[in-house]
């Protein structure tokens, strides 16, 4: 048999888009002799569709399309996910469905079994639970087709109390299929693999594996679909980061003795693949083309306007430079020179005249109380009011520029810095940032050797450090991985050998600037623990307080 491996960039709710792409896919698999096409979980639609699927006209023309699709599955099959209607009164309306299209028609539906609900995942909301399984025999094989977390149940560590696979198995498949909507994060793929390597062991079959590629919002999908045979080894795996396509004949796969190698690349170098993704996606799908940023100087910006220019090309990009009276003479330079080695032009409007402005208003109200964090604020919040009046003005997103470290301890100015329609760097802790600069200074200066050396500071105030404020970031942000990304409490952190005063202090910043956090931009995911949607906490939560 001889299947191909479909590896797209859907956009939800696109409809037109995806039935196209899909269809050109099946139309190009069969220029290839391919037997069966295989496509991602919820391809129709999009992943995750989320509310979208309350909405009955949108089932409906989840419906439509896959109606067409099988249509074109002539001389070929097709395995493609889809929500479709649960007929039952009782329970959820809809299941999370493997279609198998064949002969023109829907030949059979699979349903999802396992829903995910953690972290980002949101689908016990939408999907009832499949408990009926069954194969699909076809061309001399016995299919067994199972959608993402159905293959996840596997191992010591068990979230649910069933195991689909264990059900299919005693059909006697000869082959396992699994469509995914997995996202990505810099730890996912060898996971993913570890995964799908366990399950092949265990059953002594062949492994199919189809997933997403693309950024949906903050949700960034790395691709990665392989071919796993049944002694272990992966026969191939697709491309990362971008739409692929391959047709394998099945029994030359089982024939491999030894496993594809493939250069592992660095966390630094997914994390910034990635970024550049969700950023070109982001725009692309919203329709916009354009992004405005403030550039001062600093690591931070430094690193998006980079990430921002390859992703959707330096002439798309404006970069605005708002010195105070506190800024140094440096770092305008240091940010003039990254925009010579960027090729974009930039604009300088110093803040000092609004600054002023304010400052004599509120003299009556502030009277003579000493300068403090209301007037460094202030600084900021008109740097925001002119990038979004300019953004306004000509159609710019503007890119927010904090990363993680500051979002956790919320040093940070709402309506001020914490501007934009997209956080590039919000899951991106500060040592990550200067580990990035490097990695895109590897090959020649693209950043300012002294934006990277220099001590960081948000020059609000005199001789202002970020260390006046924080513990210096090498621990700041061990403290900070430990808490977020591993959920360690106080006790066990002061038991590995950090600091008990420093984090009391830590976790109580992070606590109390939830609220923040809560107004923020988008935030591109590239962690296992980013803020935004996976990460729900209270707001007015006292633990830890």
């Amino acid at each position: 048999m001889r299947i191909a491996l479909a590896q797209i960039n859907y956009h939800i709710g696109n409809f037109e888009n995806n039935e196209k792409k899909v269809i050109d896919a099946i139309h190009k698999a069969k220029e290839q002799k391919a037997d069966l096409i295989v496509f991602a979980e919820l391809a129709i639609c999009g992943y995750p569709p989320r509310d979208f699927l309350e909405f009955e006209d949108f089932i409906n023309k989840c419906n439509a399309a896959i109606e067409r699709i099988a249509k074109e599955c002539t001389g070929i099959a097709a395995i493609i996910g889809s929500p479709s209607e649960n007929p039952e009164v009782k329970g959820k309306d809809l299941y999370n469905t493997a279609f198998f299209l064949s002969e023109g028609k829907v030949i059979s539906k699979h349903f999802k079994t396992l829903l995910p609900n953690y972290d980002i995942f949101d689908e016990y909301r939408y999907f009832e639970p499949n408990n009926i399984f069954k194969t699909v025999d076809y061309k001399g094989q016995r299919l067994a087709i199972t959608i993402c977390e159905d293959l996840w149940n596997i191992g010591d560590d068990l979230l649910y109390r069933g195991n689909p696979m264990d059900e299919l198995f005693k059909q006697n498949p000869d082959i396992i299929i699994n469509i995914a909507a997995s996202p990505f994060a810099y730890d996912q793929a060898e996971k993913r693999k570890e995964i799908l390597s366990q399950n092949v062991k265990k059953y002594k079959l062949p492994l199919i594996y189809v997933n997403h590629v693309g950024a949906q919002t903050e949700l960034l999908f790395d691709g990665g679909c392989m071919i796993i045979n049944s002694n272990g080894l992966i026969a191939d795996e697709l491309d990362y980061f971008k739409e692929d396509f391959m047709v394998y004949d099945l029994e030359r796969i089982e024939e491999i003795t030894s496993p594809v190698i493939k250069e592992k690349p660095s966390k630094i170098a997914l994390i910034h693949d990635a970024l550049v993704m969700g950023i070109k996606n982001y725009f692309q799908k919203l329709g916009f083309k354009k992004a405005i940023l403030g550039l001062s100087g600093g690591i931070d910006s430094a690193v998006t306007i980079v990430l921002a220019a390859e992703a959707l090309g330096s002439e798309n990009i404006r970069a605005v430079m708002l010195p105070s009276r506190f800024s140094t003479g440096h770092s305008l330079k240091d940010a003039v020179g990254l925009t010579k080695n960027l090729n974009i032009p930039y604009d300088v409007i110093a803040i000092e005249e609004a600054f002023k402005s304010f400052e004599s208003a509120l003299k009556p109200y502030f009277k003579d109380l000493p300068f403090n964090i209301a007037e460094e604020n202030i600084q900021a919040r008109v740097r925001g009011v002119i990038l979004m009046a300019l953004s306004n003005k000509f159609g710019y997103i503007l890119l927010n520029t904090s990363n993680k470290s500051e979002a956790a301890v919320g040093y940070g100015t709402l309506y001020g810095d914490m501007n934009g329609g997209l956080s590039v760097l919000g899951d991106v802790y500060k040592t990550e940032v200067f580990d990035l600069a490097r990695y895109i200074n590897r090959e020649k200066e693209i950043i300012p050797k002294n934006t990277i050396t220099k001590p960081p500071s948000a020059e609000l105030r005199p001789d202002q450090k970020d260390s006046d404020s924080l513990p210096n970031y090498d621990i700041l942000d061990k403290i900070l991985y430990q808490y977020i990304e591993l959920r360690r409490g106080p006790n066990e952190l002061t038991e590995m050998g950090f600091d008990e005063a420093v984090v009391r202090k830590t976790l109580k910043l992070v606590n109390t600037s939830e609220y923040k956090r809560h107004q923020t931009p988008p935030i591109l995911r590239v962690s296992p623990k980013a803020f935004g949607m996976g990460r729900r906490m209270p707001i007015v939560a006292k633990y830890l307080a």
